[in-house]
């Protein structure tokens, strides 16, 4: 059910890969809210995914960039402004991959070319993004700016590697440029910290499926779903959260709060 929280809005859409991924869920939450937007990936993730089917079910131009490079960005953001006609209210940053997790590399055994890659592409892209927005005054006042992170960038979860310095990167440029969008007009900057989610990306990391059930096991309210990141996505792009800013906000079933869950040795002890 709509409630108009977006009416009149216009917002870019970074990462909708497919049908399975939050950014795609976002996306159509957005749109459903009264939103207009227009949809992004880089050119090499398009060619891997369906997204011009989602711009044509919202009616949405798909915008090709590369979100390293800062070309690409200034072309996305002002054809984008162009076709919404004015500045944007809202943006998602939904990027994220590690080539040492997709090779398998372990931890201790990291390929450190392939580690910077992770990071301008996990993190450094979401700097680039504000940075773009801030020097083309692409924000209208009161704007709301999100990235998706994950709690391995407080915690250690071995299988993520080098991507949970990514996400603790992200997390403080959030911080850093939140600052100074705060002082400048009101856009505000936070990071969605999600529970582990069944999306083409996450289902690649080693042993993710064991821990997709553990996570949902130790969670009082189970793991939230894809479509529950939508919803809280929209509101934290809606003007109910208009004082919310360089946050870490967690979307987890209250899986970051909890020391033990009794479930959790209910399930070990069914797999003796």
């Amino acid at each position: 059910m709509s409630h108009n929280l977006l009416a009149g809005k216009k917002g870019v859409i970074f990462g909708a890969l497919d049908e399975n991924s939050i950014a795609w869920k976002v996306a159509e939450r957005c749109v459903a809210e009264g939103a207009q937007i227009t949809l992004t990936n880089a050119p090499v993730a398009m060619r891997m995914g369906v997204i011009q089917k989602l711009g044509e079910q919202l009616n949405a131009p798909v915008i090709p960039a590369d979100a390293t490079s800062e070309e690409d960005l200034q072309n996305l953001f002002q054809e984008s402004m162009e076709h919404l006609g004015g500045k944007l209210d809202f943006v998602l940053h939904s990027i994220g991959m590690s080539l040492n997790v997709r090779k398998k590399r372990d931890y201790t055994n990291l390929k450190y070319d392939w580690m910077l890659k992770t990071f301008d592409i996990s993190a450094i892209s979401f700097h680039k993004v504000m940075q773009t927005l801030w020097k083309m005054d692409a924000m209208n006042e009161n704007g709301s700016i999100l990235a998706l992170t994950y709690m391995a960038a407080q915690r250690t979860f071995p299988d993520y590697s080098e991507m949970a310095e990514s996400k603790a990167l992200l997390e403080s440029f959030a911080r850093s440029f939140g600052f100074h969008f705060g002082e400048k007009n009101g856009v505000r900057v936070n990071t969605i910290s999600q529970s582990p989610t069944m999306t083409t990306a996450g289902s690649g990391v080693k042993g993710f499926g064991d821990f997709f059930t553990y996570a949902d096991k130790m969670s009082p309210l189970g793991n939230a779903s894809a479509d529950s990141c939508a919803d809280y996505c929209v509101t934290m792009f809606s003007d109910f959260t208009r004082m919310v800013t360089m946050q870490n906000l967690y979307h987890d079933g209250g899986f970051s709060s909890m020391g033990m869950n009794p479930k959790v040795f209910e399930m070990v002890d069914e797999n003796k």
